[in-house]
């Protein structure tokens, strides 16, 4: 008998086309506003949260299941909170190298 591998949980939500079908596909409910303000981010900080776990010493269950808690804490984190609060992205931790601290001004003398 010859088995078809079907593809995993990842392979699966790799091959979504939106941060709606994710949600979908975790079965997990979610609030149109706080994904229009910070899909980006809620979709970085999920990835920053399954970078932590070691998905090759699960099976496609607990594949699953950690990815819908990253999914859930990641949106959560978003819920009552900005984008800029929550510096998820480079762009709001990165120091901006075309400022000069105020200190650093001094008076022309004349």
């Amino acid at each position: 008998m010859t088995r078809i591998a079907t593809p995993g949980v990842l392979d699966q939500m790799h091959a979504l086309s939106s941060a709606e079908e994710i949600f979908t596909f975790l079965l997990l409910p979610y609030d149109q506003a706080v994904l229009n303000r910070a899909r980006l981010h809620i979709m970085k900080r999920m990835g920053d949260y399954l970078a932590a776990v070691d998905l090759a010493a699960l099976d496609e269950d607990g594949v699953f299941l950690e990815a819908r808690k990253a999914l859930k804490r990641a949106y959560a984190d978003f819920v009552a909170s900005s984008p800029r609060e929550q510096k998820a992205l480079k762009l709001f931790t990165q120091p901006r190298g075309n400022t000069v601290p105020l200190a650093a001004l001094r008076p022309v003398a004349r």
